[in-house]
């Protein structure tokens, strides 16, 4: 579903309770950090280009979060956006919009940048994430 103006309604698109709901403050969707609000207007941009449908996307989300919570990583700490990048990468992948190569390649040059590569205060995930060369992902038109 989209708004007038063209966009996808993330009000029709988004869960406000249950295991797919992003997190909100006031009602308002709150980022942690900025890769987190890149991970989340990526997967709007590709469901609204039609390169993903959101009901699937949204499944895949719920998948994560449960293998997440069942597995071990749930004694390490809760992040939403980890789950939901996880499930971009799987879908995106799986579709061939981005091969795994390539996103197994970027995850080991983020892994391998140390926690203490930038000046005081900033946030390694996005200065990494802004600094690497891009990834090339196929939007069909």
């Amino acid at each position: 579903m989209t708004s007038p103006a063209g966009r996808a309604d993330t009000e029709y698109l988004l869960d406000s309770a249950g295991p797919a709901a992003p997190p909100r403050d006031n009602g308002e969707l709150t980022f942690g950090a900025p890769w987190q609000g890149q991970a989340f207007g990526l997967a709007l941009a590709l469901q609204e280009s039609g390169q993903i449908d959101w009901e699937d996307f949204r499944q895949r989300l719920i998948a994560e979060i449960s293998s997440w919570q069942a597995g071990p990583a749930a004694a390490s700490e809760w992040s939403y956006y980890g789950c939901w990048l996880s499930a971009l990468e799987r879908m995106v992948s799986e579709r061939g919009l981005v091969d795994g190569d390539d996103l197994r390649a970027r995850a080991e040059l983020l892994a391998a940048r140390p926690r203490d590569h930038g000046p005081p205060g900033h946030q390694h995930v996005s200065d990494a994430i802004a600094s690497s060369p891009p990834i090339e992902v196929v939007i069909a038109g």
